[in-house]
């Protein structure tokens, strides 16, 4: 099936690129056709009100690609040499910029210093993960386990019917894993970053919450 591994199957490299590609692409696709939309109404010599709406749309559009594209060049792309390191206080920014919207908070509890590149992504893919367990908002919490380079990290999402997606938790863990799509490529290429970093990452619920934690 195209743009899907085989059951049970790994993306080859170029698989795995085409479907990180993918994964991009949608995240953009949503604002950068509302500022195409925004440019059509402009086009139609609007009323001063409709006007107004679209000069609105654009420049919200325009801020969300923006802080997306900042996002996913860090959390998916190359970043710097292998051996980067990146600054936490600035993945601090990318992260709220991508997932704060006014439904979900970010309360982070890091430490700013520099971390090799991989443990940053890594964090971020995380957060990602979170954020879908908690599809009407809420909140996520980024706690810090053990310092220094070897730092990993918790990250605990709380919001009214928080959920545990089964297959992204088999995604993590590896064990009776779906097949990789273009949907579930994320949460095996977090899977890889860890693996990356000498870690494991495991998706848990804990209480009404539910727990991303890589150790």
């Amino acid at each position: 099936m195209s743009g899907m591994s085989a059951p049970g199957s790994v993306p080859d490299n170029l698989e795995l690129a085409a479907l990180l590609c993918s994964r991009v692409c949608h995240d953009l696709i949503s604002p950068v056709g509302a500022i195409v939309n925004g440019l059509e109404v402009l086009d139609d010599n609007p009323k001063p009100e409709d006007r107004d709406f679209a000069l609105e749309l654009i420049r919200k559009s325009a801020k969300t690609a923006s802080a997306r594209l900042q996002f996913c060049r860090l959390a998916f792309g190359a970043a710097g040499s292998p051996g980067a390191q990146i600054d936490l206080g600035d993945a601090q920014t990318m992260a709220r910029g991508q997932i704060e919207d006014g439904k979900t908070t970010i309360a982070w509890n890091l430490p700013r210093l520099l971390l090799p590149k991989n443990r940053v992504k890594l964090l971020l893919n995380m957060l990602i993960i979170a954020q879908q367990t908690i599809p009407r908002g809420g909140s996520l919490k980024v706690d810090p386990i053990g310092e220094g380079e070897k730092m990993s990290f918790r990250v605990t999402a709380s919001g009214l019917n928080a959920r545990l997606p089964q297959n992204i938790a088999d995604q993590l863990s590896g064990s009776q894993a779906p097949a990789v799509d273009a949907h579930a490529v994320q949460p095996y290429y977090t899977r890889l970053l860890a693996q990356a970093c000498g870690l494991h990452v495991a998706l848990v619920p804990d209480g009404e919450a539910v727990v991303v934690t890589a150790s």
